[in-house]
């Protein structure tokens, strides 16, 4: 697959799909194109998996994925090239707003959650190795070194909030800069030291429940949400003269106050309330509970299911230190990894071997379901 154009192949993608004008969005995750077609009878699935460097073409989750393997960032990057589909003040910006409500929501949790992803998975593993390191001795954990990697290992984590401001600003296309303001209050060091002080907090006169929101998911989303209509609002509302600075500075004062004294305490509440009815089904029946979970983890990934579950497992690790949801998974995906070393030993074609290769060491999604024995996962 190294000889592939993907310039070239980038542009017979976008004519077998219809062409640019059929493309409401695009996206991609570990090894899939992602594409929202308006008309998905126009395109060509046959004269698509026929291209060199395609590994197959699959519908699923309101999407039409065309798997290509480890290099899909750089057909993403030349698609970006030749159209304006992977632009991110376009991408999401015509898409059609039809679909049950379960579909959008999936979508909507995965265009927030996707672009953090991998990073939080770099970070996840230099927190694991360095506490490896500490725990056998091999750099003292009140080091400077030590303090230092840390730092970058921490970082993502604790200011999640800016991180999901960015992406959230970007679904619900407003102001970025302004969405990370008002992340960047809720995490601020007085306002976090506050909410660990235990002490009484009034905002004019009003009592505030004070909450820690460093590495919390669910109140900013939200928040960057109540933004956009807000900043659409006074846009409509406010004078051309005065507009360009009224409007993030009224937002900004708005949307701070009512985060910490209304939509993070409600949100916060909400999120523990599902975290502990997801331990509660696992304390009553944790064998099914986990075999549901386990065994259909695959399935739900194939359809783009599993983004609603993403949310409540970074709550509760950023809450409570640990997820049960997650344990059953590391059984799924170390199956779909065995599965795909096996096509990487077995298969006759090169290309799928080398694919199935590198997934076998990360376990995502090497190779899809209907063209080999491995499971697909896209995380």
């Amino acid at each position: 697959m190294g000889s592939v154009n993907y310039r070239t192949l980038a542009e017979d993608i976008l004519q077998e799909v219809g062409g640019e004008q059929n493309v409401t969005s695009a996206t991609h995750c570990a090894t899939r194109l992602r594409l929202k077609l308006r008309d998905e009878s126009k395109a060509d699935k046959a004269a698509i998996e026929k291209l060199p460097g395609v590994i197959t073409v699959m519908q699923a989750g309101g999407q039409y994925q065309v798997v290509i393997g480890n290099n899909v960032p750089t057909v993403y990057a030349e698609l970006g090239k030749i159209s304006k589909l992977t632009d991110d003040d376009h991408a999401g910006a015509d898409a059609p707003a039809g679909g049950n409500i379960f579909n959008r929501f999936i979508d909507l949790i995965s265009s927030i959650f996707q672009p953090v992803l991998w990073p939080l998975a770099g970070a996840g593993l230099l927190k694991a190795f360095l506490s490896m390191a500490n725990q056998f001795g091999w750099l003292a954990a009140e080091s400077q070194t030590n303090v230092i990697l840390a730092a970058a290992a921490d970082a993502l984590f604790y200011f999640l909030p800016m991180f999901l401001a960015i992406t959230s600003a970007k679904r619900f296309r407003t102001n970025q800069f302004t969405s990370m303001a008002i992340a960047g209050a809720l995490v601020y060091p007085s306002i976090v030291a506050l909410a660990t002080a235990g002490e009484p907090v009034a905002f004019a006169g009003v009592p505030v429940v004070m909450m820690n929101y460093t590495n919390s998911v669910i109140p900013i989303i939200v928040a960057v949400w109540l933004q956009s209509h807000l900043e659409r609002f006074l846009a409509k509302v406010l004078p051309d003269a005065i507009r360009n600075f009224s409007v993030p500075l009224l937002t900004i004062l708005v949307m701070v106050p009512l985060v910490l004294m209304t939509v993070g305490p409600v949100t916060t509440a909400a999120a523990e309330a599902i975290s502990s009815g997801v331990n509660a089904i696992f304390g009553v029946a944790p064998w099914l509970a986990g075999a549901i979970l386990g065994g259909f983890w695959q399935v739900f990934v194939l359809f783009g299911l599993h983004w609603g579950l993403v949310p409540v497992m970074i709550n509760d690790l950023s809450t409570q230190g640990f997820s049960i949801l997650s344990g059953p998974l590391v059984a799924a995906v170390l199956a779909q990894a065995a599965a795909a070393l096996a096509v990487a030993i077995r298969s006759h074609s090169a290309a799928r071997r080398e694919v199935a290769a590198t997934g076998s060491l990360s376990g995502s999604s090497p190779a899809s379901p209907n063209r080999s024995s491995t499971a697909s996962t896209c995380r």
